[in-house]
């Protein structure tokens, strides 16, 4: 179904940002206390925020979550913690269609790779990472230098505390945080509901409203083999949300685009969505096709699909917003203005021009374009096993360099989360990745051309098919153990390698690593630097009153619990358990709509005017899956799942007439857990572990 945009919903960019008081993906170290002080009356402590920070977490997989009980019960959504139910799955046990649950902590399962981060300290390290940038340093110098002392910094940080320290980049380099982390790297199942019900609706409801989804999954945190003990975790509200009830929202929005210069929203609209879109129309078909070939391979390519038409979805809800005449003309009268102050400025005299430096560097990264996408970012080696052949050929060189020196994803303080996914034991599928490669690397031919010199290095005179199928077949990659004795051995063994994949990404290497050094040198360093500037010019003109843009890292959103209209009709705030029944009439019980048979069985014993999912205003977008929705107390009263289409272009700026953010309500998963899973030690683990908190506060 077309979907297009009313004029009222996309027009974000003609109001102030003051005027909008819930905008805001805000920082935990600038909260916004005044702003939620006026409009609801409600004080934000510093008691409140580091609880509800400290009891929010990070999956390494790109969503968010949050810790629930004292020992160690974490909480996320299905679709975040899916490729862990995909993974432990078998052609015999397939939990993302049945669900599961594990009736005992025995009975808890590991997933291979998932690691979570809980942030437990934030410090501003600027002047160190800007302590090697001299004047008149070129942007390419003053990059580097940058990145080195990042890298300096986060290993340094690791070496004394031992937690993961990772520096953040906020106003496009006018701020760098040190974000400190405590990572949770034995993660464990402990309920997962059916695909059916997580995802009712399927497709055609993503990123609809109303919603009758149970969008959920439990895991706990181990450490040394025993349920981690936490001294911070959210407590499970008993009564959920009402009608205008000011909430919160506490997760990792993946990020945003609001403070991008034109030029940065011009390649966005022209080059990198479209091609981004025409990737997910390709690979979408592709699995689809795979999938009708069998069972089997209908369940090991149904999250991938899931992934790609999720994606593919809001990306077109991104690109509409930027293809708005409005929304441009809008955006480029704001830049105007700035870019007028900016010279009016008398210490900007015979300064060169930010924006037409950015715009510079856009030309160049529209021009190499389709090396960096198909060489460096491995568009055209699609699977799991060349990712896995480029990461060992390239840690084999970085780790002979000293750590400033190294490309920023092999630094030393990188390394632990690095190796945990090189030697993860999640089940690879050679008949799937041959596909994915085949695919991708005639992609590549046709963009690149076939006598690019590094198409045929790969292709050596075969035709895709067979390049991929010799290479798939005859590697040893898909061996955890071959994999060890590789990264163990080091560059020699990298080098000396036979494997097909890993000749192939040998080869492959200097050109990509060319490209990555023009984007590194005179793209991101440029824009980085430019970025400051116009982030500078905007302060002057505005105050220090704005959150940075989103970067995969903690933020506190607010709002209230509200409907909206559409289409002249009022949408209530709120659906029902029974609404689910009903919507699933509508449309025979037929998939995407098929509630499960758990669901089915249990309707009798259900209250069905439970709710089960709620819309409200707090700002987020992609990342925030996951998050809990607590109140004023810091109880859950839901957790995150999806936002409306109409908030989709809150990419690029915040309007709240019609977006919202969907989350599912805390007394439908509390009534589903009891009387349709029969979950009831879980179910009691919550409200206990909510007893047990309040009678420890004296509440």
């Amino acid at each position: 179904m077309k979907r297009y945009w009313p004029a009222f919903v996309i027009v974000i960019f003609l109001f102030p940002l003051a005027a909008l008081a819930d905008e805001g993906m805000w920082l935990y170290n600038q909260p916004p206390k005044d702003r939620i002080k006026a409009k609801y009356g409600f004080e934000l402590t510093q008691k409140w925020l580091d609880h509800v920070r400290l009891s929010s977490v990070r999956f390494n997989n790109g969503g968010s979550g949050s810790f629930v009980s004292a020992d160690g019960l974490t909480f996320t959504n299905h679709h975040v913690g899916a490729g862990c139910v995909q993974q432990l799955s078998t052609a015999g046990h397939d939990y993302i269609k049945t669900g599961f649950y594990a009736k005992t902590r025995a009975e808890e399962t590991k997933c291979p790779n998932l690691e979570l981060n809980q942030l437990v300290g934030i410090e501003d390290v600027t002047d160190k990472v800007n302590a090697g940038v001299k004047p008149r340093m070129s942007a390419a110098d003053a990059g580097q230098a940058q990145r080195a002392a990042m890298s300096q910094v986060e290993k340094d940080c690791s070496t004394s505390t031992r937690l993961r320290c990772d520096v953040v980049v906020l106003y496009s380099g006018q701020v760098y945080n040190l974000y400190k982390y405590k990572k949770y790297t034995d993660v464990r199942l402990v309920f997962a509901p059916e695909f059916d019900i997580a995802f009712f609706g399927g497709d055609p409801d993503n990123f609809t409203y109303p919603r009758y989804d149970l969008d959920i999954t439990f895991f706990r945190v181990y450490e040394n083999d025993k349920p981690a003990h936490l001294d911070n975790y959210l407590r499970w509200s008993p009564s959920g949300v009402n009608d205008g009830d000011l909430i919160f929202v506490s997760g990792h929005p993946g990020n945003t685009g609001r403070w991008l210069a034109m030029a940065n929203l011009d390649f966005l609209r022209n080059v990198q969505y479209p091609a981004n879109l025409q990737l997910y129309r390709r690979r979408i078909a592709l699995l689809q096709d795979f999938s009708r070939q069998s069972e089997e391979n209908a369940r090991i390519a149904k999250e991938m699909i899931f992934g790609l038409e999720n994606s593919q979805k809001a990306i077109t809800g991104y690109q509409s917003g930027l293809l708005d005449k409005s929304i441009r003309d809008s955006k480029a009268a704001d830049e105007a203005r700035l870019r007028a102050a900016f010279r009016a400025d008398p210490k900007n005299a015979g300064a060169p021009d930010p924006w037409e430096e950015i715009a510079q560097a856009m030309k160049l990264q529209r021009d190499i374009y389709p090396q960096l996408a198909y060489l460096e970012r491995m568009r055209g080696f699609a699977g799991h096993l060349p990712q896995i052949a480029r990461a060992l050929v390239r840690v084999a060189v970085e780790k002979t360099k000293p750590n400033q020196d190294r490309l920023r994803e092999y630094r030393d303080s990188a390394l632990p989360s690095f190796e945990q996914q090189l030697f993860s034991t999640e089940p690879i599928y050679k008949n799937l990745d041959q596909i994915l490669l085949a695919d991708s690397l005639a992609e590549m031919q046709d963009a690149l051309g076939k006598n690019h010199p590094d198409v045929q290095k790969v292709l050596n005179g075969r035709t895709p098919e067979d390049a991929a199928k010799d290479m798939i077949a005859n590697t040893k990659l898909d061996d955890v153990a071959f994999r060890k004795q590789l990264y163990t051995a080091g560059k020699a063994a990298v080098e000396a390698s036979a494997d097909p994949l890993m000749i192939v990404m040998r080869a492959i290497d200097p050109d990509a690593r060319a490209v990555r050094t023009q984007y590194d040198d005179k793209i991101e360093s440029v824009t980085r630097r430019d970025g400051t500037l116009i982030a500078q010019a905007r302060f002057a003109q505005s105050g220090f009153t704005q959150p940075p843009d989103a970067t995969f890292t903690l933020r506190l959103s607010y709002g209230a619990v509200k409907g909206y209209e559409e289409n002249g009709k009022a949408v209530p705030y709120e659906t029902s358990i029974g609404g689910a029944y009903l919507h699933a009439a509508e449309h025979n019980n037929q998939p995407p709509y098929n509630l499960p048979e758990s669901w089915m069985n249990a309707k009798p014993s259900l209250d069905l005017k439970t709710p089960l999912n709620f819309v409200s205003t707090p700002d987020i977008i992609g990342g925030n899956s996951g998050s809990p929705t607590v109140d004023q107390k810091g109880e859950v009263v839901g957790i995150i799942f999806d936002g409306n289409i109409q908030s989709l272009p809150w990419n690029f700026g915040y309007r709240d007439l019609q977006g919202r953010a969907v989350s599912v309500d805390s007394r439908g998963i509390q009534e589903a857990l009891r009387k349709i899973y029969g979950a009831t030690a879980l179910a009691d683990e919550l409200t206990t572990a909510s007893a047990a908190a309040a009678k420890a506060s004296g509440k």
